[in-house]
């Protein structure tokens, strides 16, 4: 994975961005960008939670550029038709991508795609995606602790994943535990949930669309880092098993953006994350958080995302 260069390549673009904004060469330089709509790839089936959450983000964008964003959803492999169709667009803004980062970072670290993490130009995270293990409300298991124990005793307990990296983390935990899962991949948040509700599964990875599901969905651990916002009692798998998956929610654009464009881009952004719809599907229907980071700082912890992703990419292959 060769990600130095493509970070010193962002990190000069970026500085000397900065350089020129102190002499008034930037605002001139992005002066044209852009004169024609702009195109926003979604990744992943229309009706999970960042296809809903990119409707309303891309009002709330073209609305700071002065043109159009027009969501286009590209479904499939986890998310890499969409990652593969950014990484070959041309790299002048018009195209750009709101995804996690997992397709991104994981699907090249494990898989053989046609691109890889040094394909991007990492503009900006708005937000993290509240990635969970989730049953139904009137699931037997009420804690993390419960879905072992009755794991251990039922072999074969099933659940819905979307995607190559939450089906690692999951088979990484039954590892450690001694116990066997039967996963079933499912295309994205809307076609888990039916799935989950039905009773047809057992429990299911959910990237955060079980927020709108609240008095149906309860949380028994959060994937990420830390203890999710919404569910406070639930404990993160980084408190038992010492990992965590990765929650970016990030705008990216193929490789090579110009650093003006990337800068044009962040300021828009930036506006656009305090948009008052933007922040009430977010914080109040999704409960997500909201989280501005720039491309700059974004670059870094990409860069040390992929590294920690490695203990349990050697593991599930």
């Amino acid at each position: 994975m060769k990600t130095s260069s493509s970070r010193r390549s962002l990190l000069a673009a970026v500085a000397v961005v900065a350089i020129g904004s102190v002499f008034g060469l930037a605002t001139e330089a992005w002066a044209g960008y852009p004169d024609r709509p702009v195109t926003l790839i979604v990744p992943y089936q229309a009706g999970g939670s960042t296809e809903t959450l990119a409707r309303v983000f891309a009002k709330a964008l073209g609305d700071q550029l002065g043109q159009p964003v027009i969501v286009k959803t590209r479904p499939g492999g986890g998310g890499a038709v969409g990652s593969t169709e950014i990484a070959a667009s041309a790299p002048d803004g018009y195209t750009i991508m709101l995804s996690g980062s997992d397709p991104l970072t994981w699907t090249p670290l494990t898989l053989k795609v046609e691109y890889d993490v040094d394909s991007f130009t990492y503009v900006a995270q708005i937000s993290e995606y509240q990635q969970a293990i989730v049953v139904r409300q009137d699931s037997p298991d009420t804690s993390f602790e419960d879905l072992l124990a009755r794991s251990k005793q039922q072999a074969g307990l099933t659940y819905a994943d979307q995607n190559a990296m939450s089906r690692a983390f999951l088979e990484y935990i039954a590892g450690k535990e001694g116990i066997e899962w039967t996963g079933i991949p499912t295309k994205g948040g809307g076609e888990m949930v039916p799935l989950l509700l039905a009773g047809k599964i057992d429990f299911a990875w959910s990237g955060g669309i079980h927020g709108r599901y609240g008095g149906q969905i309860r949380v028994l651990a959060s994937m990420n880092a830390e203890r999710l916002a919404a569910s406070p009692d639930a404990p993160s798998i980084r408190e038992k098993y010492d990992i965590s998956m990765p929650g970016h929610m990030l705008i990216v654009g193929p490789r090579g953006l110009a650093g003006d464009v990337v800068a044009r881009l962040n300021m828009a952004i930036e506006a656009a994350v305090k948009d008052p719809g933007y922040l009430d599907l977010l914080e109040n229907k999704l409960l997500f958080p909201s989280k501005f980071v720039g491309s700059e700082a974004l670059t870094e912890d990409m860069e040390a995302t992929i590294s920690s992703l490695r203990t349990v990419a050697q593991v599930a292959h």
